[in-house]
């Protein structure tokens, strides 16, 4: 059982000599990638050791029952833990996503509904932030367009782990699954008959790309800069700062106006095209994999509807998972890891039953 461990030991150990290397170290690049692959396998081999050591201390328990029946409710307990290890490792050995390691760029845009659409994609950017801050994320906004009643007709935002999290714990392993259309139905403020409107923003989640990921030729860019559109006051509309960049090769266009300098917003702007480019690498690379592979992917469709916020019955609807629950306020609140989990356990049961054919 779980022949396929081996190998894993001896890459950890590998990457356990390599890490020790000053030299490695003076990549940070480099030596980042390496850090996150030895977490990821790390777990790995600390819960294969705990079922070994459970595996063993098994075996002695009942021996002793076979002359103390007393020993049995001590094995009887230690069988379960052992099958319960053997789970979680089942669950580690899964393939994953390459890019669940990395951390993310989310991009939120107001989409039907107007005004209360800009509203909603403003309550959503809270959302993610205030998530992020409780698992101890860092969020950095790298572009924004704000609308006139204090929403955002797009915002761009950045997510990142601070070291190296456990597998699956990784930004962008956990808000892949935001992707897609999100609906809200409420009152809007804008409505003075009280009647609920539905409209809907849109979330594109992407893993940050790190600049050795993609490359990008000088040749293949087009830059043009033009004067920022948000509110004036400290230099930011009067001066040609904002950056446009388009990517000539595939008809990307990255634009960023939130910085003062032309400098800070072409970098900014390079960072979010990086991870679009990669994204777009890898949707081209799922299209053409297997069956098997394209299943384990299916619960992050981008162009479904994903979710409903019900705000008159406090209620908020996962369609992919049925996952439904009455505490909207502290979902918008932060309090996303269950709605979030439901897509995790969905994937992981895709996964393993794509494995298991």
């Amino acid at each position: 059982m779980f022949e396929a461990v081996q190998g894993l030991l001896d890459e950890h150990a590998d990457l356990e000599r390599r890490m020790a290397d000053p030299a490695v170290h003076a990549d940070q690049a480099a030596a980042r990638r390496l850090g996150q692959r030895y977490a990821e396998l790390g777990a790995v081999v600390r819960t294969y050791r705990e079922w070994q050591q459970l595996g063993d201390d098994l075996g002695a328990a009942r021996e002793l029952a076979a002359e103390d029946p007393a020993f049995a409710e001590e094995a009887a307990e230690l069988e379960q833990r052992r099958d319960a290890a053997a789970e979680r490792l089942q669950r580690l050995l899964v393939p994953r996503d390459p890019s669940d390691g990395k951390d993310a760029i989310l991009e939120i845009k107001s989409g039907e509904g107007g005004e209360e659409s800009a509203l909603f994609a403003g309550d959503l950017y809270r959302m993610y932030t205030r998530f992020a801050e409780q698992r101890g994320w860092r969020t950095e906004v790298l572009d924004a367009t704000p609308s006139d009643l204090g929403g955002y007709k797009s915002v761009t935002v950045a997510v990142k782990a601070r070291g190296n999290p456990e597998p699956g714990e990784a930004p962008y392993a956990l808000l892949k699954f935001e992707g897609g259309v999100h609906r809200v139905q409420r009152v809007p403020v804008t409505e003075s008959q009280g009647r609920v409107h539905t409209s809907a923003a849109g979330v594109l989640v992407m893993p940050e790309a790190e600049p050795v990921d993609v490359t990008i030729e000088d040749k293949d860019l087009r830059i043009d800069v033009f004067r920022s559109s948000g509110p004036g006051g400290q230099s930011v509309n009067t001066t040609d700062s904002a950056v446009r960049i388009t990517h000539l090769p595939t008809g990307l266009v990255v634009s960023c106006q939130n910085e003062k300098s032309q400098l800070q917003n072409k970098e900014q702007a390079l960072r979010i095209l990086r991870s679009r480019l990669l994204q777009a690498a890898e949707e081209a690379a799922n299209a053409e994999a297997s069956d098997a592979r394209r299943s384990q992917v299916r619960t992050v469709d981008r162009s479904e509807r994903i979710r409903t916020y019900n705000f008159p019955e406090n209620r908020i609807s996962d369609h992919r998972t049925g996952f439904k629950a009455y505490n909207l306020d502290q979902v918008l609140g932060g309090e996303l890891a269950p709605v979030i989990g439901s897509c995790v356990e969905a994937d992981l049961a895709a996964r393993l039953e794509a494995i298991s054919r």
